[in-house]
């Protein structure tokens, strides 16, 4: 799409914030209203419609994205797409650990056993680790209640989460990012650990390491639009 506007801003309404084009509300995809619940989420989505070029190109939108994303694809059936995020819960990365070699079975401890730890306690869980790709179970009283806390999220929330749990692959990432337990960038750096540790142990792959730079855009983006909802 080509850039037909000239200016982008953040409108209070009666049910919500709105972003405007020249005056003219935007609407998501599917032609819903776009109507945020907090006035910084509009303003960063408005911005960036402001700092679009002549061309849109909606990978330096994200924040755009996601909203379009809970307006469009969760709220319809917030129940079954939260379903969906939590069963990454059976089998969590921070579950699945290596035998050898030992500077990354403690690089893994190092920065994994911390997270376990918060979601212990914060949700009265615990967790069965594996020592191989092997698939082990999870207890269910740990999936049902990681579960209730995805549950209890609302859709923005929700499309969030999304993109933290499929690009990291942890649910209790995702949940410590969503509470505030744990700061993005240390986020990231928890569940991009092995692909950083192949890279270190076989130089350096221009190709993998653009996908992991965008993975790590899209992941710190939607970490982002959880701190805009407060």
């Amino acid at each position: 799409m080509r850039r037909f506007w000239k200016d982008a801003c953040a409108v209070c309404g009666e049910d919500g914030w709105a972003v405007e084009l020249d005056g003219r509300p935007l609407r998501t995809p599917a032609k819903a209203e776009l109507k945020l619940p907090t006035e910084p989420l509009a303003a960063a989505v408005a911005a960036e419609w402001h700092a679009a070029g002549e061309t849109v190109d909606p990978r330096f939108m994200p924040l755009t994205g996601l909203a379009n994303a809970a307006i469009d694809h969760v709220s319809p059936d917030a129940d079954a797409f939260a379903a969906g995020l939590a069963a990454y819960g059976e089998t969590d990365l921070l579950c699945y650990r290596v035998e050898s070699p030992a500077p990354l079975i403690e690089r893994h401890a190092a920065e994994w056993d911390p997270l376990l730890a918060w979601a212990r306690r914060r949700f009265d869980v615990d967790f069965s680790l594996a020592t191989d790709i092997t698939y082990v179970a999870q207890p269910d009283a740990t999936v049902k209640r990681l579960g209730h806390a995805v549950a209890a999220l609302d859709p923005f929330r929700l499309a969030a989460l999304s993109p933290l749990v499929t690009i990291g692959g942890s649910l209790v990432v995702a949940l410590a990012v969503a509470e505030g337990a744990i700061e993005p960038n240390r986020a990231w750096d928890a569940v991009s650990l092995d692909e950083r540790w192949q890279l270190e142990q076989w130089g350096s792959d221009k190709e993998a390491e653009l996908m992991l730079a965008n993975r790590r855009r899209d992941f710190l983006a939607a970490a982002r639009f959880l701190t805009l909802l407060d």
